[in-house]
């Protein structure tokens, strides 16, 4: 049986607000409440409530032959719960029917994974915990902001009991390769990845309402026919898909509600395939081969790689400037700064600095310039470093476990040997500056008394001479 993958990501950002210069140590709170709760009351209403309302129908309709999977992430859960607990609710009701599948992935939506490993194995445990909490799942597989992922990745994957990944099915790495096989990690066979079918899954995210598209209108029987002929000699098709696509990006009024439930029907009534979830289709499907990756890649627009996020200088000084305060939030784990650290690594605040694709008239980012977007977060990041810096070294030392004290000791102990071994080397050359010195007077001293000499005998010619007159 020949399967297919159906994922849909869920994430909904804090925006922050409008942040200037002179709001620095003035002012700590960050977000624009207005834009976050009406974004999110709308996002609700056309996509998360009647798209929840649909999955439900269509497992209950087909008798557990169709399953998805989900990856939520957890400010999106916490707008959830602040402004639209129906969405949650909604996903609770599709946990408890056995067909959908929880995929962690970092909790912040954040680059942590480029940035720092123990932070991003932190961010991938809370969104797991967030998730067995709401959900009852606790998840088997990952899939990290962006679909990015590299052998490096996959490894420390592996380590942290995931037995799969997500990621992207980039030319880049599959050359003649096809995404619709299971493949594993380089440097870890036993971690199996799952490669998005870029071609399929964008048919419908990007082009399904696109008039001038060859292929438009995109209909049920034309996608699906697409879809079985992939299968005809290959194993699985991975549909990986921005949830917003249904109802937010493509209206409900384009069709595509109907689209989907006409599709689905159509899988179902065939025989020769069948919908799984990531952890069923590992579970089926031996994998064909290894799959090398040195790089970072992720399903970023063309070139499949980092520089949606770290193409430009701006958003480089941003993302080290942020990152380089993640000891001290971790170590003090203050639970308001801890938040705010959070929603401050959302990858969007440093993807409104690109100056690759930039389109403020698409919607795709509140700025009106990557510049503003730089200046804003980097005015609201000088603030939370400053807080940071307000605590009490005592504070700060306290929080420390017995570990990272002796970690602490041991450092400060090599500083002041080497402290030692400095002030033994200006010992040593201290003697042979008084020597010089001694030199140095003794020469004096001689010239002075040279010319005393000198003096004296120029006075007893003068004296002769005046007697002999």
């Amino acid at each position: 049986m020949k399967n297919i993958c159906l994922h849909f990501s869920v994430h909904q950002p804090f925006r922050l607000r409008s942040y200037r210069f002179f709001d620095i140590g003035q002012d700590h709170y960050y977000y624009d409440d207005f834009s976050n709760k009406s974004n999110a009351l709308t996002i609700a209403k056309r996509c998360y409530v009647p798209m929840n309302n649909l999955l439900l129908s269509l497992i209950n309709a087909n008798k557990n032959a169709f399953k998805v999977s989900f990856s939520i992430t957890g400010s999106a859960l916490e707008q959830f719960e602040m402004y639209t607990p129906e969405v949650i609710e909604g996903f609770k009701k599709l946990a408890k029917t056995g067909c959908v599948e929880f995929v962690a992935e970092p909790d912040a939506h954040s680059l942590a994974s480029v940035a720092n490993e123990e932070e991003f194995a932190l961010q991938v445990k809370e969104n797991v915990e967030k998730i067995s909490s709401l959900f009852g799942q606790k998840p088997k597989v990952l899939k990290n902001t962006g679909l990015i992922y590299s052998d490096s990745l996959g490894e420390q994957i592996y380590k942290m009991g995931f037995q799969a990944v997500l990621a992207e099915g980039s030319d880049q790495i599959l050359g003649w390769k096809s995404p619709n096989y299971v493949y594993c990690c380089d440097r870890n066979p036993r971690l199996k990845v799952l490669l998005r079918n870029y071609k399929l899954s964008d048919d419908i995210s990007l082009r399904f309402s696109n008039q001038g598209w060859s292929e438009w209108p995109l209909t049920s029987d034309k996608f699906a026919n697409w879809v079985t002929a992939s299968l005809e000699k290959e194993d699985v098709v991975n549909l990986f898909v921005n949830y917003k696509t249904f109802g937010e990006y493509n209206r409900a009024e384009s069709g595509i509600f109907d689209f989907f439930s006409a599709f689905v029907a159509l899988i179902v009534s065939n025989k020769n395939v069948s919908f799984a979830t990531p952890s069923e289709v590992i579970e089926k499907t031996q994998p064909i081969s290894v799959l090398s990756v040195p790089q970072c890649v992720s399903n970023a627009d063309e070139e499949r790689d980092l520089s949606a996020w770290l193409g430009n200088n701006l958003q480089k000084q941003a993302f080290d400037t942020i990152n380089s305060l993640q000891r001290l939030v971790r170590v003090l784990d203050n639970p308001a700064m801890t938040s705010d650290w959070n929603r401050l690594q959302a990858s969007e605040n440093i993807l409104f600095m690109s100056t690759k694709f930039f389109n403020h008239d698409a919607g795709s980012t509140p700025y009106q310039t990557p510049y503003e977007a730089f200046i804003n977060f980097m005015n609201v990041v000088s603030d939370f470093a400053e807080r940071l810096n307000k605590v009490p070294m005592s504070t700060k030392f306290s929080a420390l476990s017995q570990e990272e004290i002796d970690a602490e000791i041991a450092k400060q102990t090599e500083i002041l040997k080497e402290l030692e071994s400095a002030k033994k080397k200006q010992q040593v050359a201290k003697p042979a500056k008084k020597v010089a010195s001694k030199k140095s007077t003794v020469k004096a001293e001689t010239k002075k008394a040279d010319a005393k000499t000198e003096a004296k005998a120029v006075k007893k010619t003068t004296v002769k001479k005046t007697t002999k007159k």
